[in-house]
């Protein structure tokens, strides 16, 4: 990945704005390209649109949507920025949180709205952190869908968007102002495109071993669940251009992802009243937290692993998610009528099962802290997973405005860059922790619109 000067002899093409990727963030910004009348082109390595996305639920948090009105859910912008900041401990930058959290329901509507995608509130469980119902979700519950949508939408639009196109360098003058691209096609052919603007929506660095270890070393040995095309492309261009960077040790972890199976097991089945334990059919901590710091303390247990314990009536919530289905019908999750049958059938200590689920039993809270809803018991018949942690991905990034431009690390803005989604810093602080649930979707197409627009 370069950095270098223009070609004496120019482009022979040129537009005013190239997206670099074509996944969520890219085909949103381009949308918005669109809209504005600014001529656009993505640029998307893949042979086939995926990215971090499509291995997502697809789900954006939105405040104020039509949607949540015609649920009865009353939200403002205002509480989802509350939200993010108490998630991330204060930390995430205020400017992006309240331009994101403003344009969250404008933009779910836009997307449900202009471009008819059928739209959904979650409304049968609560996300961690959230306190208010306003994950929004296409039917499958699944991002393939949500890409799959988005780039049927872009298509039937007109908008160019080259598959196989690998962006190897930036054409930059010297005072940072980038005049277009050079990109590799699958015949080893290299092509340039001139441009006004720039926007990099090519995610972040989890596909990077070597970055991970540097910046987010704690779960360098974690399953990586991410696009492996996320190999720090964005931050590497960034640093050559003099952008300043923004808690790089910033990520998205996943602490439920069935093990061997690699495949994510939603959350829901601990937040409507699920727990898990480990090797010694033990509880160790407040599955309630959240899923992204679950990632590292599920990998500190011994072997890297835990075991998701759930009842009939929590599966039949999870199932309306694609990947849930997807864990049933790989086996992953096995069913018992009794604790002791089940922890045979996951080769658990029976009997440490058993104390386990009679001390939850008898429960308010617990010595983690966790308050158990007494109207959410576990009953049989039971179910059970076996887990690992994963590294989902990367939160931090090159520091953007509220509109995705790009800061310099010297002050001021770089003339034309800007980054939306991983490529840029999220809202979820300076660790695993804080991240809340949708903020990667949340930087991705609401910041992608902001940026497109801008």
């Amino acid at each position: 990945m370069t950095v270098t000067a223009p070609p004496e002899d120019g482009f022979a093409v040129t537009v005013d704005t190239v997206i670099v990727g074509g996944g969520a963030a890219g085909m949103t910004a381009a949308l918005a390209c669109q809209e504005a009348r600014r001529a656009c082109v993505i640029l998307e390595r893949d042979a086939v649109q995926t990215g971090s996305t499509a291995l997502s639920a697809g789900l954006i948090p939105a405040a104020g949507s039509t949607l949540q009105a015609e649920a009865g859910i009353d939200d403002s912008a205002e509480r989802f920025a509350a939200d993010i900041q108490r998630k991330a401990g204060g930390e995430a930058d205020p400017e992006v949180v309240a331009a994101l959290t403003a344009a969250s329901g404008p933009t779910l509507d836009w997307l449900a709205g202009t471009h008819g995608m059928p739209f959904s509130v979650v409304s049968d469980f609560d996300y961690p952190g959230h306190s208010r119902r306003r994950m929004h979700g296409l039917p499958s519950r699944a991002g393939r869908e949500l890409v799959d949508r988005l780039r049927n939408t872009c298509t039937a639009r007109g908008i160019d968007i080259l598959t196989g196109a690998h962006v190897t360098t930036l054409f930059a003058d010297a005072a940072g102002r980038v005049q277009g691209v050079g990109y590799a096609r699958p015949d080893g052919g290299l092509e340039t495109v001139g441009c006004d603007r720039l926007i990099l929506a090519c995610n972040g660095f989890g596909g990077n071993p070597e970055m991970v270890a540097a910046y987010t070393p704690e779960i360098r040995d974690a399953l990586y669940f991410g696009h492996a095309g996320n190999t720090g492309d964005a931050i590497r261009w960034g640093e050559a251009l003099g952008a300043r960077m923004r808690h790089l040790g910033a990520y998205q972890g996943h602490g439920n992802v069935a093990h061997p199976h690699g495949v994510l097991v939603t959350w829901a089945v601990l937040s409507e009243g699920g727990i898990q334990v480990n090797r010694d059919g033990r509880r160790f901590w407040n599955e309630l937290q959240g899923y992204s710091e679950a990632a590292r303390t599920v990998i500190a247990q011994p072997g890297g692993e835990a075991y998701a314990i759930f009842d009939s009536r929590i599966a039949s919530i999870a199932r309306q998610f694609e990947d849930f289905r997807a864990a049933e019908a790989a086996g992953a999750i096995v069913t018992a009528d009794t604790p002791e049958a089940l922890a045979a059938r996951l080769d658990l200590p029976g009997g440490a099962l058993v104390e386990t689920m009679v001390e939850i039993e008898g429960t308010t809270t617990c010595n983690f802290g966790r308050v158990f809803d007494p109207t959410k018991r576990l009953r049989p018949p039971y179910h059970g997973v076996r887990v690992t942690g994963a590294l989902f991905h990367t939160q931090g990034g090159l520091d953007v405005t509220g509109t995705g431009r790009v800061r310099r690390a010297s002050g001021g803005l770089l003339p034309n860059l800007y980054a939306v989604g991983g490529a840029a810093c999220g809202v979820s602080g300076s660790g695993d922790d804080g991240y809340l649930s949708g903020n990667g979707l949340l930087s991705a197409v609401v910041l992608g619109r902001l940026a497109g627009a801008a």
